[in-house]
């Protein structure tokens, strides 16, 4: 259902003229294996969920994939990457004012993958709805942030 839902919502933007709009996704990486380890890769269910992102996203038009420098997040934009054949920049998740204004400048849709503090913070500098606070075992959610001349549209979907 929200595969269909996020695959209506792109259509829908792409067909009205004046409404499509910069597109940024926003999501925190998958599901890692020890949260207690110094850079964790993903669990089974994480690298599942990460090919489920690269399907629900491989039709939106996406240019340009950023990630923080750390296995879990790299390993969750990877098959996105892959599929649409884009490098991954990498971004200091300890400039996040600095890397929203970046995103702000840029044109064209775009995938951020973050962390559970860094992922609301960032929807909400670039002026959207965070939604309260990532939980510990909450891998699930993405944001859709539409910036447009008039100002800031955002929806929270849910990775199934």
């Amino acid at each position: 259902m929200q595969l269909r839902l996020v695959a209506c919502f792109m259509a829908l933007a792409l067909a009205l003229p004046g409404l499509a709009a910069d597109t940024i996704w926003l999501v925190r990486h998958a599901e890692q294996t020890d949260p207690d380890a110094e850079d964790p890769a993903l669990t089974v269910a994480g690298e599942a969920m990460a090919a489920r992102l690269a399907e629900m996203l491989g039709d939106a038009g996406i240019q340009a994939i950023y990630s923080t420098d750390f296995r879990r997040t790299r390993q969750t934009a990877a098959p996105l990457a892959g599929k649409l054949g884009l490098e991954v920049a990498l971004y200091d998740p300890g400039d996040l004012k600095a890397f929203a204004g970046q995103l702000r400048s840029a044109s064209g849709p775009c995938l951020v993958v973050g962390h559970s503090n860094t992922t609301p913070r960032l929807a909400e500098l670039l002026g959207g709805d965070p939604a309260g606070a990532i939980g510990h075992m909450e891998f699930d959610r993405l944001y859709l942030i539409e910036l447009r001349d008039g100002g800031v549209e955002s929806m929270l979907l849910r990775i199934p």
